[in-house]
């Protein structure tokens, strides 16, 4: 009789096992909150995906990736962020610091990684770069600094400009700062730094009528999703004007934009990735200090420049980390 038992034991166990063995373990999806279209940003998200890969994930097998992109609405992110939030997601990466107060606003718990940070402590975005607080850290692409070594390069490689019309969004989360700190730069360099400020797209018709009328000789653009999302005009209007232009990121160039100096988005994007493996291996976002960025792009469209007559000096074609001809 105990033997009998014994066997009806051991074939219940070999009948359960394989059963047990097939539970399919649980795919982590991650949600991720783009500002503007999906073609603005393809290479930034094909460079998260390759930074998951390299952790060991791949999309469709053992991650799954939710994207919502905003095309340029900040309206929009409380809307997508929700939708995001109701899928359960584990972690959410975004690429706007609107949109992670979005996500705050519509979660406290879900951990959030941003990835392009214009100033994430004085944004309120987390309390410290070595302590972020809350459920929100990531990287910066430190802004107030980079905007005044723009204006340098672009000083450098037309000397003869005295007026810069600086486009930059109005109402943003550093308020007035993000004019002021480059102003301050422009005076140092003996710049008249013109505000041509914006609130949405809608606001870029008049701000390049007030720059034909008061005469700028130059432009200088600030990192921001309105900004980005209205490239292509931005790109035209200089280029028709034979205006010398210093963009903040490399799509400026790479649509037909003069300069761009800024950091290496897509390293950003690749590093994110370390922060969502980290977080889905149990670390807690309060924990993972806030990153900068250690790879940075001067880019000349020098194609660009002999169509619009304008001559970059030697000195200055030297320093450029790429040179499209």
């Amino acid at each position: 009789m105990r033997l009998n038992r014994f066997l009806v034991v051991l074939i219940v166990v070999a009948l359960c096992a394989p059963a047990e063995a097939q539970q399919p373990k649980k795919v982590p999806r991650i949600g991720v909150l783009v500002p503007t279209s999906p073609s603005f940003y393809a290479a930034r998200i094909k460079a998260f995906q390759q930074g998951l890969h390299e952790h060991g994930y791949i999309e469709g097998k053992n991650i799954m990736l939710e994207y919502r992109y905003a095309e340029g609405k900040q309206d929009r992110f409380p809307e997508l962020a929700t939708e995001l939030v109701g899928l359960k997601v584990e972690v959410i990466v975004t690429a706007s610091e609107a949109a992670v107060r979005a996500v705050k606003k519509a979660s406290s718990t879900i951990p959030i990684v941003f990835t392009t940070a214009s100033d994430p402590v004085a944004s309120g975005l987390v309390a410290s770069l070595a302590r972020p607080g809350g459920n929100a850290t990531g990287l910066t692409i430190i802004a107030p600094e980079l905007d005044g070594k723009r204006l340098e390069l672009l000083k450098e490689a037309f000397p003869k400009v005295t007026r810069v019309a600086f486009f930059w969004r109005i109402g943003g989360p550093r308020g007035n700062l993000t004019f002021s700190d480059t102003e301050a730069v422009a005076k140092g360099l003996g710049l008249q730094l013109q505000p041509l400020g914006v609130r949405g797209v809608d606001d870029f018709a008049a701000a390049f009528e007030t720059a034909k009328r008061i005469g700028i000789e130059a432009i200088l653009t600030t990192p921001n999703p309105t900004i980005n999302t209205v490239r292509d005009r931005l790109v035209d209007f200089a280029a028709k004007n034979h205006l010398p232009a210093m963009y903040a990121g490399p799509e400026f160039v790479e649509a037909g934009g003069l300069m761009s100096y800024a950091p290496n988005y897509d390293d950003l994007f690749r590093r994110a990735a370390t922060y969502v493996d980290k977080i889905l291996k149990g670390a807690k976002p309060t924990d993972l200090p806030v990153e900068q960025p250690t790879k940075f792009e001067f880019i000349i469209n020098l194609k660009v420049a002999k169509q619009i007559g304008l001559t970059i000096p030697p000195n200055v074609l030297a320093r450029a980390d790429r040179v499209i001809k």
